[in-house]
């Protein structure tokens, strides 16, 4: 990604009559002049307060993300971002372009995501300086955290106490109110109780009752957001990701996820990117079904980057059942993103493999049987209610490395992995890696013990000087899957083919087989990356869209050249590829 630079002022603030519009069909046509001028005001004393903004380009084929908690990695003499800002340019520069810190505020309880103060930096951490200093090797990543915060935020005190401006804040609602439609992603109470000075009231809680949504038909909480989101940059991030989005807006009678009024808030916010700060970007957190999550790019106009959550849990299945056939239905349908925009892929973060962007895609029997499986492999399933009371699988929470092998001794495990890392690295698209596949960190069920939390199962502080004693012993799995993680992604940094805005194409070689052709934005470049899904030995037959078979061909990824037989290639059990042809 670009590195930060002057960029000329915009000729005005913002998009005046786009805004208007967006304004109008949020809050109504004598309301929006006035909000519209506040808002006009928060992006004025931005721009003044600035001291530097990123010019687009925001992404090439060097593009990859780190992702990791502020303390994930930890050393006793020093604060927690002091440690990672060292293991970073120590041991990533030239691997990644960008670090996503996840929520490093004030918080009460969800590892963060219940935010008690969006403009502090937690103590136990470090400080503002410390995110900068990040910032000024790698673009950051941070989490806007806008469906809900604490329920110790001052702004829900005021709620309790009936004081501005939090009074309006939240969502209070009648408990006899019909919540059949709506849509959950918990298995919780969707109420919360709240015991005032003026009575028990009952407010709307989507994830737990610690976390109260917020109320965006209010227009205080939407400017309050964007005062935030702004800060955030003026502060040293690039990226803003939009935690838990999709449940923005509520209405009771409707699903209350999805609604056209989130997707205009998100709209909203890209049109402030694009006015005033076209080198950042937007990316939205929204772990649902993969049409679902596809609309989060609109026309163009919402996000320029979207998660792709179907990948890691099929590239599971493809693993487990030794058939990428649903993984090749899936990656042969998947949409184009629009112009400017892109995916991030990825197969692991801090909150386990989601179930949800399964829906549709791969028959329920073979998903429970996958789940059996995984928790024989140490993992937990947790659950969300249905509209009929039933709960259902939402999450596997294991460590993806653990979810890679079938047990002790198993010397196909490695092998396993690394081709789901690679391969998830040769889609379309920036790739995002969470730290504890970088260092193949195994299931910690003393961390779920502690907290009661199955996601704690792969979310283990790792202390730095273990860690890197671990990377230095190259008989560790840790110091084999790190070495080899960051040579492979070392090389695709310097490969054309695998820029974002180049052409993929699926080609179908059966159920055994994923194979894909990469081709450089400007077609100076194509490569076939091939991977076999299978623990046996399989063979591929050159294929017909590309010219006659040579006798060799290089290997981007091993560096050699490989031998064709009679226009065969020889594919060894998981074997990978990235073959310039």
């Amino acid at each position: 990604m670009s590195e930060a630079r002057l960029a000329p002022e915009p000729d005005e603030l913002l998009p005046r009559e786009r805004i208007l519009a967006r304004l109008v069909f949020l809050y109504g046509e004598a309301a929006a002049p006035g909000i519209a001028d506040r808002l006009e005001a928060l992006v004025a004393n931005h721009l003044g307060a600035r001291e530097r903004v990123y010019a687009p380009p925001c992404w090439d084929e060097a593009s990859a993300v780190l992702i990791t908690y502020g303390d994930s990695i930890q050393s006793p003499s020093e604060l927690p971002l002091r440690t990672l800002r060292e293991f970073l340019t120590h041991h990533l520069e030239g691997a990644f372009s960008a670090v996503h810190i996840l929520p490093f505020f004030p918080f009460s309880s969800d590892d963060g995501f219940s935010i008690t103060d969006y403009r502090a930096v937690r103590s136990d951490l470090g400080d503002w300086p410390d995110i900068q200093a990040i910032a000024e090797d790698f673009d950051v990543m941070a989490d806007l955290v806008l469906n809900h915060c604490s329920r110790e935020n001052l702004w829900f005190i005021d709620f309790i106490e009936d004081k501005a401006p939090g009074k309006d804040y939240f969502i209070e609602v009648d408990p006899q109110a019909n919540f059949s439609d709506v849509v959950r992603p918990r298995s919780t109470p969707l109420l919360s109780k709240v015991r005032t000075p003026h009575g028990m009231k009952h407010v709307w809680a989507t994830f737990s009752n610690d976390q109260i949504d917020l109320n965006f038909a209010n227009p205080d909480v939407l400017l309050a957001f964007v005062d935030i989101l702004l800060f955030y940059l003026r502060m040293g991030t690039r990226i803003v990701r939009l935690d838990a989005v999709a449940f923005l807006w509520k209405i009771i009678g409707t699903s209350c996820i999805h609604l056209p009024q989130t997707h205009e808030v998100v709209k909203l916010f890209r049109d402030i990117f694009d006015a005033v700060e076209p080198g950042c970007l937007l990316l939205t957190e929204t772990n649902v079904p993969n049409a679902e999550n596809l609309s989060y790019f609109g026309d163009g106009d919402e996000a320029q980057m979207i998660y792709q959550f179907s990948l890691p849990p099929l590239l599971l299945h493809a693993l487990y059942s030794g058939s990428a056939r649903h993984l090749n239905e899936w990656a042969r349908e998947l949409t184009e993103p629009p112009a400017g925009c892109t995916y991030l892929n990825f197969t692991a973060s801090h909150d386990g493999v989601g179930l949800r962007p399964l829906e549709g895609l791969i028959p329920v029997d073979e998903l429970n049987a996958m789940l059996d499986d995984m928790r024989a492999r140490g993992g937990y399933i947790s659950t969300r209610r249905n509209k009929d009371g039933t709960d259902t699988p939402y999450e596997l929470n294991i460590s993806y490395f653990d979810a890679c092998g079938t047990g002790p001794g198993d010397a196909l495990k490695i092998a396993r992995f690394l081709l789901s890392q690679t391969l998830a690295m040769s889609l379309k698209g920036v790739p995002a890696v969470y730290v504890h596949s970088l260092v193949a960190t195994p299931n910690d069920h003393i961390g779920v013990e502690r907290t009661g939390m199955t996601r704690s199962i792969n979310r283990r502080k790792l202390d730095i000087f273990e860690l890197e004693r671990r990377i230095a012993d190259r008989s560790t799995e840790t110091s084999q899957v790190f070495h080899e993680y960051l040579r492979r992604l070392e090389v695709r940094s310097e490969l054309l083919a695998f820029h974002p805005d180049g052409d993929q194409a699926l080609l179908d070689f059966g159920d055994d087989l994923f194979v894909l052709l990469r081709t450089a934005p400007d077609e100076s470049e194509r490569i076939l990356c091939v991977f076999n899904m299978t623990p046996f030995h399989k063979t591929l037959e050159w294929p017909k869209e590309l010219e006659a078979a040579p006798r060799f061909v290089p290997d981007l990824l091993s560096g050699r050249q490989v031998r064709l037989e009679d226009g065969e290639l020889a594919l060894g059990a998981y074997a990978c590829h990235w073959l310039r042809v």
